[in-house]
This record gives structure tokens, C-alpha cells and sequence, in this order.
């Protein structure tokens, strides 16, 4: 005989097989956690969370999780509209909340991307048609449903098809009248749903544990001449920050120092991101809830193989989380999950780093984001080393001017103290090789930075060929997740500590708060502010003795090409304005950057993103309930948003989970999808990656779109 309380499941056998009672009683214990915080009502919380998916006890929803499958009758069951159906167990004045919590949590209460938001079904099959098909057969499952809620502590009563009628036209009508706004009440058990899901029995190792301060004391604790900002107190009392200072002056910790609640760590690029996560790991060890968030963040979790550590990485809670800016765009283009985001992220220090890196419809992007943050009542504490004027006068306009915003930069003296690259100006590549040659006698380490991709490779054969038995490696965006991973922490761990001669070809992925130190720089020219953060991978280490000495370090710019298809990613114009600030044969001084950069960004070009945002100054124009299934803006920033596989690792990929999907994936701009390289299609797994020949890849050189004759 069956037993409600054992029987009936909330996941079929392939997602964790979950039996129902239990996983309605942790996200009831989540969502009490969760409205503590927001200083919500912790048992009307609760009540939602014993509530929201009760109507997988729909024999529809059973059947579906025994066969694995959609049932046959066409509209699959939405078992959250059966769950609507107990509402008469509870009191009245708390219905709205519950339906907020309920009603949404899959799907849009309207224009569902499947049509299958409660006021969407209603409009194509009607009221009783719809109320029907999740109420029969009532006296069969109503009863089981009623076992799991007296068993969790809700007192029961039987309920007739009348009083399940009235409650369910009540959440209609009240999805009806729902105005423009977002509801904390559905983030809330969205967050929590996804917490208890991922951690599937196991939360009480996590959930005393999220929403934690992070106890950051040890930032405190490190004054040093060497890095200037150490010695500045940050117990001002307004609450942003803006600071501008060089490479090595001690940003993080002072920015980090600012900080009063749980934090957001946002920086622009994945190689950064991880070793930033390294970073607050090992300077703070006994902080629990540090996590990172990238495509391939699952990937860097070690230390164990702690499956629960790697699927809390995008959860509600962290007490240190690093990020990029773009995953927190759902706030502004209010895509699937972002009241969840909200609620998250409300009322804690969010630090924008780097915030030079942002160009165009990122930097407009970026800038919304600042005010979203700001309706949501965050500390927002912005670091640079190279801002144009323009742009700190923007973000100190939107964060309320200095009445609101604490501004650091450091006195000229100091400035002097960070002299350290001299610049050399050349006209190629090949008229660099002799020089890397000498370094390389020198038993010198050698970083090469190019623009793109394609010519990153080139150079790295090119080193192959010249310097063969010299150690070298590449890094870019093209490799498959598990070599990125991989490179990153050999640069990191082999590299950057060796005192021995070694090449280093790289794209931009090196420009940014990625803590490693080479001799001497062969560059690109790229815009000024994102070269001086190149130069900063060069001489990167202050000593007391590097400064006392002066030591300075070459670095040579190759001048940018007459072609402005050649210039791409970059604007020529801009190239050829940076190339003209920089001296030639000269020191770069610190204190000559700031005019410099202001010479060739005189003015802030802020790309219009109007029509892609949900916010109109104050006002929200979403309807409540609603989220957008997708946005032209997420995925016009996403450069690297289609992926690929090659063709020996389809097997793999498509029998793996998603873990192991993820580390076979090779991103690529969307725009490869249509190239002719290819005649195995597309898997119609995971992300739907293209199938490329194995000759187009090297764990070496990555993906090369080169011309192979047997599969044109």
C-alpha cells in the first residue's frame, strides 16, 4: 500500500530521486533563513516553502517522474497550480504571499516563453478547463497531499471542489491585477528552491552558515610602506567608494576594508576572477562561503571533490562572492531569476574592480547596473588603477557625489614611488625577436600580449620555432574549459614562480588583477588604459629594494597597423592616440598617466541600452510576476556565448553530466557557428555546442579555424 510519506517524489530517480515531504521540509527550512534576513515573516516564509510544489502529489506529476517523460494528454501538468489548491488550509490575509511564492516559481504568470503562465493558460483553455485538469482526480491525490502537510505540521481538513475552485480563481484574479514591480516573496523561494534542490539532503552542513558577514579583520592587520593605500584609514562614513591608484597599491585590500556586509567582488575577466578567488581563500582560510561564478567556475572548486561545494557556487548566500559584472545584468534586464538576485545582493557592498575594462554597451551595461544597485540600497565601491576623468565624474554623479562617496587617489610623491616601465616604441614583431632572444640568454621571463586570438597563436609558434627548447605556453579564450582551467593555474604555479628563462604568449586575458610578475613585455598596442593594466604584469612585485633602487623594466609597444580591420577589437583612432601618449625610449611616470588617459578619452560615449532595461528610472516595467525568458542585450554582451566540441569528445559530452559538459566546452563567438569548417553539426546536448574536427585543436595552441580539405 502506498505511503505519501515514503512513495511519492519531488525528482525523478535521474535528478536525485528526492522523496516530496523531504524536499518541501528543506526549502521550508531555507526559506525561513532566507526572510530572516530580509526581516520578512520567517512562518509565513515557511508555510510558502511546505506549500510550493505540493501538487507534485498530482498522480500526473508521478506518473511523469516514474517514465522520466512528459505525460501524453499535449499540455504537460504545472504542478504549481495544483499546489494553489490547498490554499483554503491557510488564512486569508496570507494568501497573496503565498501565491506570490508559488504561482511564478517556473514559469511567468503571463507571456511564458511555453505559453504556460497561469494567465496564459487561462486566456487559451479558461478557468474551469484549466482548474480541472489540476484538480481531478481530487479524492485519489487530495488526500495523499493532505498526509505530507499534516506530517510537516499543517493542520488539515478535507477540502470539496467548491472552496478548491474559489481559491484557484482567487490566485487568477489576483495575477490579474498584478501592477508594474518585482515581489521579494517569489525570489525568496525561488532562492531557496534552488538551494534545497542542488544540496538534496544536505543543507544543514551549509544553511547556518549563508548570509554570514565575512569576518574580513585580516585586511586590517597589513600596513606596509609598499603599498600606499594600506596606510589610509577607511573608516570614513559614507557609504561608496571610488579610489584610482596604480598597480600594486594595495586596491583589494583597501577596497575590501570598506566593506560592512557580505560582499560582491565583480571583475571583468575569468582568469582574474580565479585568481582573486585564490586569493580571499588563502588570505582568508577559515571563511566559509567564499565563491566565484563564471562559465567554468565548477571547474577551478578543488581542494576536494566536493560535489556539494561545487553546486553552491551560484547560490543565495555567499559571504564573499567574485563575479562578473554581466552576472548581475539580470537586475537591469529582469531575465529568469533576477528577484532572486535582488534579495540577494540587497543592502550588502558590491565592489566594481577594474572598472576601466568596460567598453561600450559593457560600459553602459555597467553603469545601469550601478543604479540598480543603488535602488536595492548597496555600497558600491569602485577601483581602478587607469579611469578617464569623464568616467569617474559619471560614477560619482550616480553615486551621490562626495557627499556620498568616499575618493582616494594617492600625492605625486607617492605616484613617483610606482615608476617601473620604461618604453620602448617598435614598428613590429620581428624587430622584437632579438631583444627576446637577449632576455632569454638572461635566464629572464618573457610575457608577449596580443589582441587577438588567431595572432596569439601565430606568435606562440613563431617562439616554437625560434626558442625551442625555452619553456613556454599560450593562454586565451579559445582552449576547452578543462585546458583554460589547467593553463591558468600553470601560469599561475609554474611560470610566475620560476626563475628561469620561460615565454608567455597571451590575449588581454592577462590585463587585470591576475598577481604575476615577467621581466619584460612585448605588447600590442591596445588603448592606453588597458595597456598601462598590461604593463602592470611586468615589475609587478614591489620591494623595498625595487623601490629604494628605482629598478625599472623595458616594455615594447608595437605600433598599431595602418589598417583599421587589422586594429579589431579596438577602435584605430584610439590606438593611434595611445601609441602618441606613451614616450619613446622613456620612463613612464605614474603621475603623467592620469592626463595622458584623459588625452585620449576626452569624452564618455555611453551606448544607448534604454530599449533592453526593465528599469525607467524609478519605475519598474515588468509587471509583477514576470521575468523575461531571455534578453538581445545578455546575449549581445555575451561574446563568447556559442560554444564547440570536438568530434572525439561528442561521446563524452553527451553522456556526461553537467560538469563534465562544461569541461569539454570550447567558447566561440556566435558568429563561428555559420563557418564552413565544419560537416558534423550540432549536439542536441547541453548547449547545443557545433562538432568540430579534432584537427582544428591543440592542447598547445587551442582551436584554430584553419582550413582543413577533407571536411570542407
Amino acid at each position: 500500500m502506498m505511503n505519501p510519506l515514503t512513495d511519492l517524489y519531488a525528482k525523478s530517480s535521474n535528478n536525485g530521486g528526492t522523496i516530496l515531504i523531504e524536499h518541501l521540509q528543506q526549502v521550508a527550512s531555507v526559506t525561513e533563513k532566507i526572510a530572516e534576513t530580509l526581516n520578512l515573516d520567517k512562518q509565513l516564509a515557511r508555510l510558502g516553502g511546505l506549500l510550493h510544489d505540493i501538487g507534485k502529489a498530482h498522480p500526473d506529476f508521478q506518473k511523469k517522474l516514474a517514465n522520466n517523460r512528459q505525460i501524453e494528454f499535449g499540455i504537460p501538468l504545472r504542478h504549481e497550480f495544483s499546489s494553489l489548491l490547498f490554499l483554503p488550509l491557510f488564512h486569508k490575509k496570507d494568501w497573496d504571499a503565498l501565491i506570490d511564492m508559488i504561482v511564478a516559481h517556473h514559469r511567468s504568470i503571463k507571456q511564458d516563453v511555453r505559453g504556460q503562465g497561469i494567465l496564459d493558460l487561462e486566456n487559451t483553455e479558461g478557468l474551469e478547463e484549466i482548474f480541472n485538469r489540476h484538480f481531478d482526480p481530487w479524492e485519489d491525490w487530495s488526500q495523499k497531499a493532505l498526509t505530507i502537510l499534516a506530517g510537516v505540521g499543517i493542520a488539515i481538513r478535507n477540502l470539496t471542489k467548491e472552496e478548491a475552485f474559489e481559491a484557484f480563481k482567487y490566485a487568477v484574479e489576483y495575477c490579474s491585477k498584478k501592477p508594474l514591480g518585482w515581489s521579494k516573496w517569489k525570489g525568496v523561494l525561488i532562492g531557496a528552491d534552488h538551494f534545497a534542490s542542488a544540496l538534496d539532503g544536505k543543507i544543514e552542513n551549509h544553511l547556518p552558515e549563508i548570509f554570514k558577514s565575512p569576518n574580513l579583520s585580516a585586511f586590517n592587520n597589513r600596513s606596509n610602506d609598499l603599498f600606499s593605500l594600506s596606510l589610509i584609514p577607511t573608516d570614513d562614513k559614507r557609504p561608496h567608494t571610488l579610489v584610482v591608484a596604480p598597480t600594486g597599491a594595495g586596491k583589494t585590500d583597501f577596497l575590501m576594508r570598506r566593506c560592512k556586509g557580505r560582499v560582491f567582488y565583480t571583475l571583468p575577466f575569468q582568469a582574474s576572477i580565479n585568481a582573486m578567488f585564490e586569493r580571499f581563500k588563502n588570505q582568508l582560510p577559515q571563511q566559509k562561503e567564499i565563491r566565484l561564478l563564471h562559465a567554468s567556475s565548477k571547474l577551478i572548486i578543488k581542494g576536494s571533490d566536493s560535489y556539494e561545494e561545487k553546486v553552491m557556487q551560484d547560490k543565495i548566500g555567499a559571504s564573499i562572492k567574485v563575479l562578473t559584472p554581466h552576472q548581475l545584468a539580470s537586475l537591469i534586464c529582469g531575465t529568469r531569476g533576477f528577484e532572486t538576485l535582488a534579495i540577494d545582493i540587497m543592502g550588502n557592498d558590491v565592489i566594481l574592480d577594474e572598472i576601466h575594462s568596460y567598453s561600450d554597451v559593457s560600459q553602459s551595461m555597467v553603469l545601469e547596473i550601478i543604479k540598480a544597485l543603488l535602488k536595492l540600497n548597496c555600497r558600491i565601491h569602485v577601483g581602478s588603477a587607469t579611469m578617464p576623468s569623464v568616467l569617474q565624474k559619471k560614477i560619482l554623479r550616480l553615486l551621490g557625489s562626495k557627499k556620498r562617496t568616499y575618493c582616494k587617489t594617492l600625492p605625486n610623491d607617492t605616484l613617483d614611488t610606482f615608476d617601473r616601465h620604461q618604453i620602448q616604441k617598435c614598428s613590429s614583431f620581428e624587430e622584437t625577436i632579438p631583444i627576446i632572444r637577449q632576455t632569454l640568454n638572461e635566464d629572464k621571463k618573457t610575457l608577449v600580449v596580443c589582441n587577438k586570438v588567431d595572432i596569439a597563436q601565430q606568435r606562440f609558434k613563431d617562439c616554437n620555432e625560434l626558442f625551442p627548447e625555452i619553456p613556454k605556453m599560450l593562454l586565451h579564450s579559445r582552449f576547452r574549459r578543462k585546458d583554460r582551467a589547467d593553463a591558468e593555474k600553470k601560469l599561475r604555479e609554474e611560470f610566475d614562480n620560476s626563475s628561469k628563462a620561460c615565454v608567455v604568449v597571451s590575449t588581454q586575458v592577462v590585463e587585470v588583477s591576475l598577481d604575476i610578475s615577467f621581466d619584460i613585455m612585448i605588447t600590442e598596442c591596445a588603448p592606453l588604459d588597458s595597456l598601462i593594466q598590461r604593463f602592470g604584469r611586468v615589475n609587478r612585485r614591489r620591494t623595498k629594494q625595487s623601490v629604494s633602487e628605482r629598478i625599472i623594466k623595458p616594455v615594447y609597444v608595437i605600433e598599431p597597423p595602418e589598417d583599421s580591420k587589422k586594429c579589431l577589437p579596438y577602435n584605430r583612432e584610439i590606438l593611434q592616440r595611445s601609441f602618441a601618449q606613451l614616450p619613446d625610449n622613456e620612463m613612464l611616470h605614474e603621475r603623467d598617466l592620469q592626463e595622458k588617459i584623459d588625452a585620449v578619452f576626452p569624452k564618455l560615449e555611453v551606448v544607448s541600452i534604454d530599449t533592453h532595461l526593465v528599469w525607467e528610472g524609478d519605475t519598474f516595467l515588468l509587471t509583477d510576476l514576470c521575468h523575461f525568458p531571455s534578453s538581445v542585450l545578455m546575449e549581445t554582451l555575451s561574446i563568447e556565448s556559442a560554444t564547440a566540441i570536438l568530434q572525439s569528445d561528442l561521446e563524452q559530452y553527451e553522456k556526461g553530466n553537467s560538469e563534465e559538459r562544461i569541461s569539454l566546452e570550447i567558447p566561440i563567438p556566435r558568429s563561428s557557428r555559420f563557418r564552413k569548417f565544419t560537416n558534423f553539426g550540432y549536439s542536441k546536448y547541453g548547449t547545443g555546442p557545433i562538432i568540430i574536427h579534432d584537427e582544428l585543436y591543440s592542447s598547445d595552441l587551442g582551436l584554430e579555424w584553419k582550413e582543413i580539405e577533407s571536411i570542407i
